[in-house]
């Protein structure tokens, strides 16, 4: 779906401010609140918009390790059947097929070294995948919202 100059305003006040209401929207692309919302709700309906979530900092929950993880897997293993087994580790929060030698680049967030070792042990054991080769964040230079 071809986005506008009007939903391309909207969509970016969205990634800003995703609780911000239709009025102020409105007010700031020059729409009233009911027009924005109708452009929302089609935005969501073709799904331009996935949906609207909740950006918690990592580290209030006690997750402060990050690693990036590269993923090879069994020959013919399909992205399907290792999403499936990467769903079962609750500190991936990414996981993208990618060129190259792995099949895979993987995102962990853990509370500590100790708990990296153990994620990477379990996903190890994951039948499709043959190895990892890890590389651990040291500080995140550049973040931009909406984007991941």
């Amino acid at each position: 779906m071809p986005l506008d100059a009007l939903d391309e305003k909207i969509v970016a006040h969205l990634i800003q401010d995703a609780r911000a209401s239709y009025a102020e929207i409105g007010t700031d692309v020059g729409l009233s609140a009911p027009a924005v919302k109708r452009r929302v709700d089609r935005l969501r309906g073709s799904g331009v918009i996935k949906g609207f979530t909740a950006q918690v900092d990592p580290s209030a929950l006690g997750w402060t390790t990050e690693a990036l993880v590269e993923i090879f897997c069994e020959p013919r293993t399909s992205p399907a059947a290792l999403l499936t087994c990467l769903e079962r580790h609750p500190e991936v929060v990414r996981a993208d097929t990618v060129t190259g030698k792995p099949d895979a680049v993987v995102r962990l967030l853990t509370a500590d070294v100790r708990h990296l070792e153990a994620v990477l042990e379990r996903i190890r054991q994951e039948p499709v995948v043959m190895t990892t080769r890890s590389t651990v964040v040291l500080n995140r230079l550049l973040e931009r919202p909406g984007n991941g």
